[in-house]
């Protein structure tokens, strides 16, 4: 029992990290992302494909210092002068 809950204990302080690490993370609706793509001048966005049972399209930027996140069943239209980073899995901490 000991060994569960140290596991959980290093689990838990884990995901502590790895939140305080990647910033303050913002989940916003497609179309909210879309938007905010439009206010930004040098534009980068990371994209990845994933979902077990369907297929989800993730998409990061970054905008006065947050980092914005989507996910959306169909490919997003990103504006043409978008630089985009394709990786292999978004992972973004709960």
């Amino acid at each position: 029992m000991a060994n569960g809950a140290t596991a959980a204990a290093a689990a838990a302080a884990e995901t502590a990290h790895a939140i305080k690490a990647s910033g303050a993370v913002v989940h916003v609706e497609a179309g909210d992302f879309e938007t905010i793509l439009r206010k930004i001048e040098s534009l980068l966005v990371v994209c990845a494909e994933g979902g077990i049972f369907s297929r989800k399209h993730h998409y990061l930027t970054s905008y006065r210092g947050l980092i914005f996140y989507t996910r959306s069943q169909t490919p997003l239209l990103l504006p043409p002068q978008v630089e985009l980073i394709t990786a292999r899995k978004i992972w973004i901490p709960e």
